[in-house]
């Protein structure tokens, strides 16, 4: 039994070693090595999704459907399939942004998406349902904005979208729900006081949006990099990568909001961009019926106290915009 013991005793050490020096190589051989993040790097400029010229070459991109003659209530419209499943579903599935500031981001104290945008698709989900919490957002790129409706894996999207005529070859729209207008935002010690100044410069917009052709087609030598959102273009602006991000007034607003060094380019904005509510291009009666709501909105106040919480603060006064039937 003496030499059992010992045995078993000689084992257990033994095996107290191994495992110590098994330990000892995970700490001191074996330990991950941890390397300084580098900085974001302006992506190929292959990568660049272009917005044909010709969507601003029509006269009839902010026109929608009229719902004059039919009644804006959600059971003068029950026959319209997509009202239909989205009502049998329970909830309204939109598309939205969740890192643009005053339009759609997400609050880091509640962790919920809130915003100008995030209004509109709590007044659609409450004509539809009486109940305004029966949503559910989906995080898009601006790139994704047509695939995800062509796809139907949202009923609708919200998410600073312009109306162009070429849009509206790939989806359908309700009125305008907000006039925005481009602008450039640039650090305030960087010599840049006008559009011009952005030739030979270096430009961030995010890729699948009109900001690029229309600042390409004003300032023709600016070179552009893209990035997938505008969260995206305030890293390389901040990181020194790019000289100036470009695109809605609305969306450098809240950009500028962020970042004490930088502020919005003066002077008028060089394009016109109306938001429109997207839908699948086969969802006539759904986007009639939106636009139905929107007029509801326009007239009762809801819009205006919506702006005025989001928007007036950094961009002004502001009233509805009128909308435009006859498609």
């Amino acid at each position: 039994m003496n030499a059992l013991t010992d045995r078993r005793s000689g084992l257990r050490r033994s095996g107290l070693l191994a495992t110590g020096l098994v330990l000892l190589a995970l700490v001191f051989g074996c330990a991950p090595q941890y390397a300084p993040t580098p900085l974001p790097q302006a992506p190929p400029s292959t990568t660049l999704q272009r917005i044909p010229p010709a969507a601003q070459d029509c006269d009839d991109a902010t026109t929608s459907y009229d719902p004059a003659d039919r009644a804006p209530t959600v059971e003068e419209f029950a026959s319209s399939p997509r009202l239909q499943r989205i009502r049998e579903r329970g909830r309204l599935i939109a598309g939205v942004s969740g890192d643009t500031y005053l339009l759609g981001a997400r609050n880091p104290a509640t962790g919920a998406i809130e915003g100008f945008d995030i209004d509109m698709v709590k007044a659609i989900a409450k004509a539809i349902f009486g109940d305004e919490t029966k949503y559910q957002l989906r995080v898009i790129t601006a790139a994704d904005r047509i695939p995800v409706l062509q796809e139907r894996d949202v009923d609708i999207v919200v998410r600073a979208m312009t109306m162009t005529c070429d849009r509206w070859e790939e989806v359908a729209f309700s009125g305008v729900y907000y006039n925005a207008g481009q602008k450039v935002l640039a650090k305030q010690a960087s010599g840049i006081t006008s559009v011009p100044e952005l030739a030979d410069r270096t430009v961030c917009a995010p890729n699948g949006t009109s900001s690029i052709d229309n600042l390409l087609r004003r300032v023709p030598d600016a070179r552009l990099v893209p990035a997938d959102n505008h969260t995206g273009c305030l890293r390389l602006f901040q990181s020194g990568v790019v000289d100036a991000i470009t695109g809605d007034d609305t969306v450098l607003a809240g950009l500028a909001a962020q970042d004490p060094y930088a502020s919005v380019l003066p002077g008028e904005a060089f394009s016109a961009e109306p938001y429109g509510i997207a839908v699948n291009s086969e969802d006539v009666e759904f986007a009639t019926f939106i636009n139905a709501r929107l007029d509801q909105m326009r007239g009762n106040g809801e819009w205006q106290a919506s702006y005025d919480r989001w928007l007036a603060p950094t961009l002004g006064k502001a009233t509805p915009p009128t909308a435009e039937y006859g498609r």
